[in-house]
């Protein structure tokens, strides 16, 4: 099945299938002028106020829009009693950063509020009106959970960046917290609970912290879906994690029935991520409802500066902040146009700039994450740019958790990012006491370089260049050792596998002295359907057989497993083979890539 890609809520993720269903998101996101942005009609795509709420600042009328005011950090009394003067009401203010979250249904509100002593900046931060439900917020739905039965193979994307052979110096500390950025997570979910922080989660829709239990939870699949490429248990049953053993908190900042996330609800996540001790943070979206936001626009460049105001805030208290790149094929470091703005009204196509910035993935500080495809290759999919690409990990059909205790695939940045976390949080877990700015070069550092392609969008060198920036990570290498030279060995050829057929698949291994060990690992990745129609076997030099899977799983699709064999009786070097026998009708497929590791 060909993945559908979304622009919501990262541009990002595409989902390719789950557990029973396919699932689709909303339409991708359009784009808007640069005009300073006031209060108007309703756009057409605000969510419709629910019932009267209340409110202890302020009652929900129509045209209420929202707006970050800007002034010096620390005490902010006197430009708050500016707002209640001026028709507006403070909903949440960030006295540390000197950010302000107004409302107001008056069309004089930001002019006038400029022109007050103290403010430095005033800027809309939507187009649309706020809902009433940030007044009076929902809580989220907490689904009921299906059970799964025992097993959790090594998926391909954790064997490709080394994180399977990571796991053996270390499953990441209990101590390093990760905070997911998202959607929300499914915090009941089997594989996530053992790794839940409850305590430090919360929810920032609308831009103030809500910390009821709950109000976390997901409010669509993506956050769930991050949450577990991160930190997914080693329980024995779905998926694991690249970082199986770290603390995960969920800090919603996408608000319901449309998963925006607004300036505000980033400013949000970014204070409590700081206040919270967050190692790492994971951004798999962009800030609403601008995909770029230009410095020369007035609503713009206050939504700049207070997400920008906020990220440092997190850095300054030891939280370093990785983002998805984006999902458009788009040359970041070359932009000309936006037609995707705004998106929560009606979007028109603009010229843009350099100067005009991703939020939060191009803000100072953040790493920036491109999306691998198959192997070492571009996404096609993801976005680019010599300069800003930091790095890049796997991020097509990604197979992790989904709410209510299923698991599904995505494909997107979005999916890519929470590798490049997981591997942040295994850094921070053998280097205790380790900053940002640290973890930033050490995962620069242990990127194995990838060369560009003939594809002349790929500028710079092998070693950082416009589609991986330093390159892949590599789990092993970050967490400070690396497989012994010439004891790593990998077929990445397509082999078909037939109806009623056999095909091999071979490896030539040499530079190993002695035998094999007790522990061969043997990492198989076949994709086909019905997969109790397979027999596979690993060849050994001398002819020698061993069955790895003997008509197992029934009608599952694909064998993506790394399978340990007792080898030690056979000489390392030599050719050995992946054999795969199909003993039934109707269904095909093909051996994708394996590997052995001595």
């Amino acid at each position: 099945m060909i993945p559908h890609i979304s622009s919501r809520p990262r541009r990002t993720l595409v989902l390719a299938a789950t557990l029973g269903a396919a699932l689709a998101f909303g339409a991708p996101a359009a784009l808007a002028g640069t005009a300073p942005v006031g209060p108007s009609a309703p756009s057409a795509r605000a969510m419709a106020p629910a019932a009267a709420p209340t409110s202890q600042s302020a009652t929900w009328v129509a045209g209420t829009r929202a707006y970050l005011v800007i002034t010096a950090p620390g005490d902010s009394s006197a430009v708050r009693s500016a707002i209640a003067a001026n028709g507006g009401t403070v909903f949440s203010n960030f006295d540390s950063i000197g950010v302000i979250v107004a409302h107001s249904a008056s069309a004089g509100f930001a002019a006038t509020m400029r022109g007050v002593s103290g403010v430095q900046q005033v800027g809309a931060t939507r187009t649309s009106d706020v809902p009433a439900d940030a007044y009076n917020p929902a809580l989220p739905a907490n689904p009921s959970q299906a059970s799964t039965p025992a097993g959790e193979p090594v998926r391909a994307d954790m064997s490709q960046i080394k994180a399977d052979q990571a796991w053996a110096v270390t499953t990441g500390s209990s101590s390093v917290k990760v905070g997911i950025l998202d959607t929300g997570v499914d915090d009941q979910h089997q594989d996530l609970a053992p790794n839940f922080n409850a305590a430090d989660s919360v929810s920032c829709a609308y831009g103030k912290p809500d910390t009821r239990a709950g109000a976390w939870r997901d409010v669509d699949t993506h956050g769930t879906h991050v949450a577990g490429t991160i930190a997914a248990a080693k329980n024995g049953k779905g998926v694991i994690g690249v970082a199986p053993g770290v603390k995960i908190s969920a800090v919603r900042v996408a608000e319901p029935g449309n998963s925006f996330f607004f300036a505000e609800n980033t400013i949000c996540g970014f204070v409590w991520a700081g206040d919270h001790g967050f190692k790492v943070t994971n951004n798999s979206y962009y800030t609403d409802p601008w995909q770029f936001n230009c410095p020369d626009n007035i609503d713009q460049a206050a939504i700049i500066e207070g997400v920008k105001r906020a990220q440092q805030y997190a850095e300054s208290k030891g939280s370093l902040q990785i983002a998805a790149a984006g999902n458009e094929d788009y040359d970041l470091a070359h932009k000309t146009t936006d037609s995707a703005s705004p998106n929560d009204s009606t979007p028109v196509t603009r010229t843009i700039t350099n100067a005009c910035l991703d939020i939060p993935t191009e803000l100072p500080g953040v790493v920036t994450v491109a999306a691998n495809g198959t192997g070492v290759t571009k996404a096609s999919f993801s976005n680019y740019g010599q300069g800003v690409i930091d790095v890049a990990a796997p991020g097509s059909n990604v197979y992790s958790t989904l709410p209510g205790g299923t698991y599904g695939s995505k494909s997107g940045t979005s999916m890519a990012t929470p590798h490049v976390v997981g591997v942040a949080a295994l850094i921070a877990s053998t280097n205790p006491g380790i900053t940002p700015a640290q973890i930033r070069d050490k995962l620069a550092t242990q990127a194995n370089d990838i060369a560009c392609p003939s594809d002349s969008r790929c500028t710079g060198t092998t070693a950082n260049n416009a589609f991986f920036g330093e390159g892949q990570v590599d789990a092993l290498k970050a967490v400070g050792s690396t497989p012994p030279p010439g004891k790593y060995f990998e077929n990445l050829g397509d082999f078909a596998i037939n109806d009623n057929a056999t095909v091999e698949s071979p490896i030539t291994v040499s530079g190993v002295s002695g035998n094999a060990p007790a522990t061969l690992k043997v990492g198989v990745d076949i994709k086909h359907t019905y997969i109790g129609d397979l027999k596979v076997d690993l060849v050994a030099p001398d002819g020698s057989v061993y069955t790895l899977s003997n008509r197992a799983g029934g009608g599952t699709d694909n064998i993506i497993q790394t399978f340990t064999v007792n080898a030690s009786s056979e000489v390392a070097n030599g050719l050995w083979k992946l054999r795969v026998n199909d003993n039934a009708n109707a269904d095909t497929g093909k051996i994708d890539a394996w590997n052995l590791t001595f």
